[in-house]
């Protein structure tokens, strides 16, 4: 538990600071809660439980002096997408399943944290996540379309769901209409002119003031209608059997994201202020905020860089900033709910559109194309399977993308021939890179650009052999560098056995340089070490090119 660290040398001169962004962060995440729960497909004061979990549970247990953890859109929608693939009978059947979902991740981010799996997140390829997240902010951002027209919302796919509001524009509700596109005005004018200014909160009392005061309901908008007051009560979700694996599946996609998310959340926050990010205490943190908000019936939650940055804007010093937000949540929900009774739901599809605006990931995809155009494709691909098959199949081919990605670059083969360079002793480099770097005659020096391993140890076996067939004339010795790697598996050992028993056949001397102890180790419980011989495994290659140059030497012209 980390607030056991810091919270004894709290300095309280921090106070001040951290109950202004307390406050702050309040203002923010009550009008964005109420909007994801709708997202999710719950009651508004899912939204609301969802904080009383997570901020304070974070606070407690995570490592990041100013992550906000709560409701996300990306874990809402993975929500009412995974409860949608059971087909609840009824409002209590998917209130269970969406518990259920929450629950078994927050159990994941625990068995994860417990396993210390915190390294996984270092292999979600960021064009992929943004694709991902891109793809996402479009299907939100459709699915509130309806809601802002005030017009019956349509089916199929997100493509389909946007066609059906532009064959339908004739239907708008013009009073609907008017409180959404103003209630946009109102949060994207807020952040243009005056940032500091929490528009949210604005746009949620001025919606309650005026839809009460005009009696909007009578003109055809929509509204929020009864909040329940009080505390939850606690409870663990009740489902049926076979709806498990589902529901499992879409737990482990939000496990993912939430993650993925949220650790860049906090690195981004912990290099700017100097301190360290845990990731396995990370996963443990995340696992109990959803474990608590699934008991308490509410969604699941994440680290959010946009919601943690209005806390460090604010002047967040540290976690005692979400547990004073947590107590405003707690007089919220005991006192001020019945204010959301006429809170328009055009002004909740503002909100959750101005929301995911800043998940449009033009710009960076703009800046892939140019690095990467297979990374590019890997993320379009991503994107392209949210908008036309649903947002757990999108999240599935973006990580099998990422994974043949992944398997295709480690099993490629990185061989490459080395020359001496010039006027640095014992020094070698890359041949064809710097062509004035001299070979070494009747040598050929090799070295691996990427471990060896059982992936790619048949490819690096046939490069080899392709580059001392094309050598002319053939050299007398192979030497590989091999320093890249600190062990060898069994698989690359058995190569190398072979590898040494094609060459030497041909009358071709072999030698491995730069060879680390684990290597060694490996090579003295196989046959490498009595196939390649104790002389023929050294520490530099330089001390391999001065060993297999001997002979030569010894033979003066006549």
């Amino acid at each position: 538990m980390p607030i056991l660290s810091w919270l004894p040398a709290y300095d309280r001169s921090f106070l001040r600071f951290d109950a202004i962004a307390g406050a702050t962060v309040w203002g923010l995440l009550v009008p964005e809660s109420i909007a994801y729960a709708g997202l999710a497909g719950l009651p508004p004061e899912a939204g609301l439980y969802t904080l009383l979990a997570t901020l304070a549970a974070y606070a407690i247990f995570g490592t990041s002096r100013h992550l906000v953890a709560a409701a996300t859109s990306a874990a809402a929608v993975l929500i009412a997408s995974g409860v949608a693939a059971v087909h609840p009978a009824g409002a209590a059947e998917y209130a269970a399943a969406g518990a259920a979902i929450v629950l078994f991740c927050g159990a994941l981010f625990l068995l994860a944290g417990v396993l210390r799996l915190g390294f996984v997140a270092q292999f979600l390829s960021l064009p992929v996540m943004a694709g991902f997240v891109f793809g996402l902010a479009i299907f939100v951002t459709v699915k509130q379309l309806p809601k802002l027209f005030g017009i019956k919302a349509g089916t199929g796919n997100t493509i389909q769901q946007f066609v059906h509001v532009l064959t339908h524009l004739g239907d708008t509700n013009g009073a609907t209409l008017a409180v959404g596109a103003g209630a946009l005005a109102l949060l994207f004018g807020l952040k243009r002119f005056a940032p500091r200014v929490p528009g949210g909160l604005i746009a949620l009392v001025l919606g309650i003031v005026l839809s009460g005061a005009l009696d909007l309901s009578q003109h055809g908008v929509k509204i929020v209608g009864e909040v329940p007051s009080g505390l939850p009560s606690l409870g663990i979700p009740d489902v049926h059997s076979g709806d498990v694996l589902a529901l499992m599946a879409a737990a482990a996609g939000m496990l993912l994201v939430i993650f993925s998310e949220s650790l860049g959340a906090a690195e981004t926050f912990a290099a700017k202020h100097g301190y360290d990010i845990d990731p396995n205490q990370e996963l443990i943190a995340l696992g109990f905020a959803n474990v608590g908000s699934a008991v308490l019936g509410g969604l699941a939650g994440g680290g959010s860089l946009s919601q943690s940055a209005v806390n460090e804007g604010a002047g967040a010093r540290s976690e005692v900033s979400p547990l004073i937000a947590t107590a405003l949540i707690v007089v919220t929900v005991l006192f001020l709910t019945p204010l959301f009774k006429n809170l328009p739901e055009a002004v909740l599809a503002a909100l959750i559109i101005f929301a995911v605006s800043g998940l449009w990931k033009i710009r960076e995809f703009k800046e892939y194309y140019g690095v990467s155009r297979v990374e590019f494709w890997l993320g379009l691909a991503t994107m392209t399977g949210v908008l036309v098959f649903d947002v757990l199949p999108g999240l599935l081919i973006g990580v099998v993308a990422m994974l043949v990605y992944f398997i295709s670059r480690a099993s490629t083969a990185h061989v490459v021939t080395l020359g001496r360079i010039p006027g640095v002793a014992g020094a070698y480099g890359n041949v064809k890179r710097h062509p004035d770097y001299e070979p070494v005659p009747g040598l050929l020096v090799l070295r691996l650009n990427a471990p060896l391993f059982y992936a790619n140890a048949t490819s690096i076996q046939g490069r080899i052999k392709q580059l001392v067939g094309a050598a002319d004339p053939l050299p007398r010795a192979v030497i590989v560098d091999a320093g890249v790697n600190d062990e060898l598996d069994i698989t690359s050992a058995g190569m190398l056995e072979a590898l040494i028993t094609q060459v030497r056949s041909a009358g071709i001397d072999f030698a491995l340089a730069e060879v680390r102890h684990p290597v060694t180790s490996t090579a003295h419980r196989t046959r490498l070490l009595e196939l390649l011989g104790k002389d023929h495994m050294f520490d530099t290659v330089d001390e391999a090119v001065t060993a297999l140059r001997k002979p030569a030497e010894a033979v003066t012209p006549a």
